[in-house]
């Protein structure tokens, strides 16, 4: 027997002190501080199940021995060593620093604690990926195919007295019609490194033979009534009941499904998340507790709602409210999928919080179920992807012949397997508003199949079937990705019957030295690098401008990206290892600005843009004298003609006139007696690089292309009573050209 076997052996019967002198993380890569911290003897010490909760079990976290085969090899013989479960081979912090090819099998063994006398063993794992084959004692107990769900088994019957022994396969092709995520093979760009094998807790508890499996939550917050519907593990027993208190409240039992009305109910919400904890216990025939549980659960209604303007928007138990939260990958420099700690988890959600946000999209990754309690406790609302993967189709976003790719139907209907046990293992948290299906066109197959099925599965919540992908007519919402500053495709007006959300936008990359995953990389953000931190918080708040304007004009969420960097992708609020690039006071203010922007405005049109109107400009595009764009200078030597200006075949623009050189300077002269109410605002298409001057105040310098309109406020002290001159210079490089610009006055409708 090796040494590293019998010090397991021997820590499972109590008979050794733990020893980890041989275990050390895997040097070269950046850490955050709980990294830093984490001792293998107290690995994820938390109970990891929060919404049925018993107080004895037992943490199989810590020290197992590993091997690694050929993928059509038996179990091995001997272990090449210590892995820190549940830190996958391909993380630093498993101790290991191996990556598992597809041609590979990774194998885990350690020792197991005796049956319980009268008691059901249930051994859990909360995520493996990607097939998982268990023995015990030698024999096979079962097998499970998926990534990033829980699943668990019962043990019972092939334990021992003493000396029993856990062995696990796992075997990871990564890609093909694997559900990955942000996983691939060759990590690079938007993607990352791959995770094999156990990257969640592992667990074992002992239950009464008829005893508590799940509970399902509904409520009613009209009536404040909650109801428990409990699903029960083994043989009947005559007369069993399930009683289910409120702490501090409500009492009461039944045979099915338990309702409790609380009095005075308060409802859930960002802004007061109220939580109602609970105790959840099973009766016999005569009234004996048999088996109990800790649980929560609150009360609160998804919904969506027309504005004054016709408009959808999300409401949350009956009010339209605004959704504003970043993309969360939930990566970590030295677990990889696996937080460091649940303090580390924590952690991010509470500068998300403090930062402003009142939603978190999950993005492509199902977190541990204490990610979900957090963000119940905390009152932050999310939007939980379907982890991705398979084959995609053709990109055609918005396009009116949207493409889907084929999949085989066994494929297709693991898929469906996958995405039921992620909204099964989720559905009860009150965070939850949102589910969506499909990211842009990534692994996009069926949609109006899927869609159907995911609105059927769970009809409490709103369906975004493909984020920012390829757009089919179902679920409730449209939603654009538009990079780097946010905008949104108004003139197509099918989308009106959906909630108009921009899915993704920003990516505003700035790297902290000493705190990057490999300095040597190409370190990226979306638009280029700013030269300094105040060239990003310039980009950054005009995003936040634009995104302003955009709710204004009926768009009814916003989603930055990202919380943190990660690997070489550097537009993170945070770094890689959770140091903050912003104090979160300076992103609040601007969160507070755009979640008290109005919905619904008056706008009055000063300058028209090219798709309202034919506005006359002067322009000239040949380098004009200086001073070409003060009020007093004489342009009679200019050109005149209709906005737009640019090449046919600029996406999404309305080209009047010709414009094919590098460079064109615009004027134009209008009258105007300002308005103290109100604000005035700017609407520009630029492609590419744009400046505006109003009255020979440059009041916009704005780089790169739009794709389409946006706003931007625009202060009214610039503005003039009578004569205003307003001039613009826009740079082209490569691909298409436009410019158009229009100023507007609005007013905030009740």
């Amino acid at each position: 027997m090796k040494a590293t076997h019998l010090i397991s052996t021997l820590l499972a019967l109590g008979l050794a002190a733990p020893l980890h002198a041989e275990w050390k993380p895997v040097e070269g890569k950046i850490m955050s501080p709980w990294a830093k911290d984490l001792k293998p003897d107290k690995v994820w010490t938390e109970y990891p199940r929060p919404l049925l909760e018993r107080g004895e079990w037992t943490n199989l976290n810590g020290l197992w021995d590993y091997q690694v085969t050929g993928k059509e090899d038996g179990q091995p013989s001997d272990w090449a060593g210590e892995i820190l479960v549940p830190f996958a081979p391909e993380a630093a912090l498993s101790g290991v620093g191996r990556v598992i090819e597809d041609s590979e099998a990774l194998w885990y063994h350690r020792p197991l604690p005796a049956a319980v006398s009268g008691k059901r063993s249930l051994l859990h794992f909360e995520a493996v990926d990607y097939d998982t084959t268990v023995w015990v004692n030698g024999q096979e107990i079962g097998q499970h195919r998926g990534g990033n769900t829980p699943f668990s088994f019962d043990i019972t019957g092939a334990l021992k007295a003493d000396g029993n022994e856990l062995v696990v396969r796992c075997y990871d092709a990564t890609e093909e019609f694997q559900l990955n995520g942000k996983q691939r093979r060759k990590a690079q760009g938007i993607f990352y490194t791959r995770v094999t094998g156990i990257w969640q807790t592992v667990w074992l508890e002992n239950v009464p033979e008829r005893s508590l499996e799940d509970l399902d939550f509904a409520c009613d917050i009209k009536t404040g009534t909650v109801t428990v519907t409990p699903k029960l593990r083994g043989p009947a027993i005559d007369g069993e009941k399930v009683r289910v208190s409120v702490v501090d409240g409500p009492t009461a039992e039944g045979s099915g499904p338990v309702s409790l009305e609380i009095p005075d109910a308060e409802l859930w919400s960002p802004e007061s998340p109220k939580v109602y904890d609970l105790k959840v216990e099973l009766l016999d025939g005569s009234g004996q507790v048999i088996d109990s549980a800790k649980s929560y659960t609150a009360l609160r209604k998804v919904g969506k709602a027309k504005d004054a303007d016709g408009n959808w928007r999300f409401t949350l138990n009956g009010k339209i409210i605004f959704h504003w939260g970043p993309l969360d990958q939930g990566w970590w420099p030295a677990g990889l999928l696996t937080p460091p700690s649940d303090a580390a988890m924590l952690s991010d959600i509470e500068f998300l919080r403090d930062a402003g946000f009142n939603m978190i999209r999950k993005h492509i990754k199902v977190e541990p179920r204490r990610y979900y309690m957090h963000c119940d406790r905390l009152g932050m609302m999310l939007w939980q992807d379907q982890v991705s993967g398979g084959p995609s189709p053709r990109w055609t976003r918005f396009g009116k012949d949207p493409e889907d790719a084929k999949w085989p139907a066994e494929h297709a209907e693991q898929w469906v397997t996958e995405y039921k046990r992620m909204v099964d293992h989720l559905r009860d948290h009150p965070s939850i508003v949102v589910w969506t299906p499909f990211n842009e066109a990534w692994g996009q197959h069926d949609t109006l199949a899927m869609g159907k099925m995911a609105i059927d599965y769970d009809k409490t919540r709103l369906i975004n079937i493909a984020s920012g992908g390829n757009f089919w007519e179902i679920g409730d919402i449209a939603d654009e990705h538009r990079y780097p500053h946010p905008g949104y495709p108004f003139d197509q007006k099918r989308l009106n019957d959906y909630i108009k959300v921009v899915g993704e936008f920003g990516g505003h990359g700035f790297p902290v030295k000493g705190h990057l995953w490999n300095p040597d990389a190409n370190n990226w953000g979306y638009g280029g690098l700013p030269k300094d931190i105040d060239e990003w918080k310039s980009r950054y708040t005009q995003s936040i401008d634009i995104l302003c304007q955009l709710r204004k004009q009926g768009v009814a969420a916003g989603v930055y990206t990202q919380t943190t960097d990660v690997e070489g992708e550097i537009n993170g609020l945070l770094t890689y290892d959770r140091e903050k690039k912003v104090d979160t006071r300076w992103l609040r203010e601007l969160s507070d600005k755009l979640l008290a922007t109005p919905d619904v405005v008056k706008r009055e049109t000063i300058i028209a843009t090219a798709p309202d109107k034919a506005e006359r400009w002067k322009h000239t595009e040949t380098q004009p004298a200086d001073g070409w764009e003060k009020p007093d200078f004489k342009d009679a030597s200019w050109k005149t003609d209709t906005a737009g200006f640019g090449t046919v075949g600029t996406l999404n623009a309305r080209v009047r006139s010709d414009w094919k050189s590098s460079d064109i300077w615009l004027r134009k002269e209008f009258r105007l007696t300002p308005q103290s109410d109100g604000s005035y605002g700017l609407s520009i298409y630029h492609d590419e690089d744009a400046q505006v001057f109003l009255n020979g105040t440059r009041i916009a310098d704005l780089k790169g292309h739009t794709g389409g309109y946006i706003s931007l406020p625009l202060e009214a002290s610039a503005l003039k009573s009578g004569k205003n001159v307003i001039a613009v210079h826009c740079h082209q490089t490569t691909g298409g050209q436009f410019i158009d610009v229009g100023l507007y006055h609005e007013t905030p409708v009740e």
